[in-house]
């Protein structure tokens, strides 16, 4: 039986190739996404997802009410609750070839740009862990593409879509701001600014700031925590030397470096090719949260959603240079870029998704360089260590038995694993979890995890090293590391509202 006509020229289309290029990545992600454990962080938003509101401490509410969505579809298995993440960076995929259409792109542009995204390296990350990083990567450069089609229509209307997404990605990440600050910036420091006298642009205004409002709300409400928390683990990073090197690592870290010549190519088709002037405004939307990032002393993953926008508009760039080319020069150069991409892909794959065999060489290599595997191994031995503490105590001890966490992801993994023991919910004193209290009545014997001896001894009369944390593989859960010492403690020496006025920390 023929198919349709139209079915035919779809199937034989540009557009058709992205799409199965972005189910491609879609379907691997799937297939890997079952590797290994959850993660120290999405344990966290697995809490959190338990507890739906406006706001949490660390992030805004829209990934943990996708998380509470996972969670009823498809129960807490890895796979399912990768989901959202995976299918979010699929459809990077798509709107990353799209924008570079929707540039003038011919088929080996639109490619380019689309595997330039596919093959990164935070890409291939965020499509395996859960995180509010997978969905803002999303949202940047698909307002992006919004700003192609606005530039290219004139039509206004665009500014609409361009607003509501700046609100989603307010309820997804506050390093929203930065872009929206590029955005304003680059419309006044363009011929955009005449949408300023439109009124679609201010319905755009107007769109984000309803959507976010809530989570104002939130923040007023509990005295803009947020900023508290942003502050302490701004500091820390600098401490740390995290926000060191930020202009070389958005080369090594945020893209595939074998894409860089795409980047220049792109801010080089905004900022100096006459007919890249129209889209001179996409420069602007790179080029202020860079200088905004820097200036801020940020960490350098923050600028990753500000490539792909870039990726499109360097691919069609480059499309026209080497087409302009005699054929044969041009077929080569092609040639050699697709082999490339190819080795550079399996590259940033090997080392960046759950593929490799949990404590082979290569995994240990591939933690080594994304520094991420290690926060999913050993959570369930955790919890069975505490289970095992636990059956250890006297009856008189569990009837008022809490758990008390240092950590969120301490924290989460009793909460998620917990209830198979019979444990109770874990209590701490970290981010959102400090919101939540110690229960009524309030436990009189705790079994502590994550907590030095010095700090336990301060605030409670006896407490008995029980246990140490250890896992099947011998791997060491940085979370963990160096926190591993399981304590019954009793007797706490000050009143709960007091001891748990003074025990809110951020992490």
């Amino acid at each position: 039986m023929a198919l349709p006509p139209r079915i035919r020229q779809w199937i034989n289309s540009d557009v058709c190739i992205i799409v199965l290029l972005a189910s491609a990545r879609f379907l691997l992600h799937t297939l890997a996404n079952s590797q290994y454990g959850f993660h120290r962080d999405e344990l966290l938003t697995l809490d959190n997802a338990g507890h739906l509101g406006w706001g949490y401490v660390v992030y805004p509410p829209l990934t943990p009410l996708l998380a509470r969505i996972e969670l009823e579809l498809f129960g807490p298995s890895l796979r399912g609750f990768r989901f959202f993440a995976a299918l979010s960076q699929a459809l990077l995929v798509l709107i990353t070839g799209l924008a570079a259409r929707e540039l003038g792109a011919k088929r080996q542009g639109q490619l380019a740009a689309a595997c330039a995204v596919a093959i990164s390296g935070y890409s291939l990350f965020s499509g395996g862990f859960l995180s509010y990083s997978s969905f803002d990567y999303l949202w940047w450069p698909l307002i992006g593409y919004f700003v192609i089609r606005l530039l290219k229509s004139d039509d206004a209307r665009w500014w609409v879509a361009i607003g509501v997404t700046i609100g989603v990605g307010m309820m997804t990440k506050y390093t929203m701001g930065f872009f929206a600050l590029g955005i304003a910036g680059g419309v006044l420091l363009t011929p955009a600014r005449r949408f300023l006298k439109g009124l679609w642009l201010w319905l755009g205004v107007v769109a984000s700031v309803l959507i976010s409002l809530p989570n104002f709300f939130w923040q007023l409400h509990h005295d803009f925590i947020s900023l508290d928390f942003l502050r302490s683990i701004h500091a820390r990073d600098i401490q740390w030397g995290w926000t060191d090197h930020f202009v070389p690592n958005q080369f090594l870290n945020n893209i595939n470096f074998v894409t860089i010549p795409l980047v220049f190519f792109g801010l080089w088709f905004v900022f100096a090719v006459p007919e890249g002037k129209r889209y001179r405004l996409l420069g602007w939307m790179y080029v202020i949260p860079f200088v905004a990032f820097f200036l801020a002393r940020g960490r350098d993953y923050y600028l990753a959603p500000a490539y792909p926008m870039l990726f499109a508009a360097g691919a069609f760039w480059g499309e026209q240079k080497v087409l302009s080319l005699p054929p044969q020069r041009a077929s080569i150069l092609l040639r050699r870029m697709w082999i490339t991409f190819a080795i550079a892909g399996l590259c940033a794959a090997s080392v960046t998704m759950p593929i490799a065999p949990i404590n082979s060489r290569w995994w240990h290599f591939a933690n080594h360089v994304n520094g991420n595997f290690h926060y999913e191994v050993g959570w369930p031995d955790l919890v069975a260590t505490l289970a095992n503490v636990r059956d250890s105590l006297p009856a008189r001890d569990r009837a008022r038995l809490g758990i008390l966490a240092a950590d969120d992801g301490q924290a989460g993994a009793v909460n998620l694993y917990g209830p198979a023991y019979g444990l109770p919910s874990a209590i701490s004193g970290m981010n959102s979890n400090w919101l939540r209290g110690y229960g009524q009545p309030p436990p009189e014997t705790l079994i502590t995890v994550g907590f030095k001896p010095e700090m336990l001894v301060q605030n409670f009369e006896t407490c008995e090293l029980s246990a140490r944390i250890t896992n099947r593989y011998g791997i060491d859960n940085r979370s963990i590391d160096g926190y591993d010492e399981v304590f019954i403690c009793r007797g706490l020496r000050w009143p709960w509202p007091e001891f748990w006025r003074r025990f809110r920390y951020f992490g």
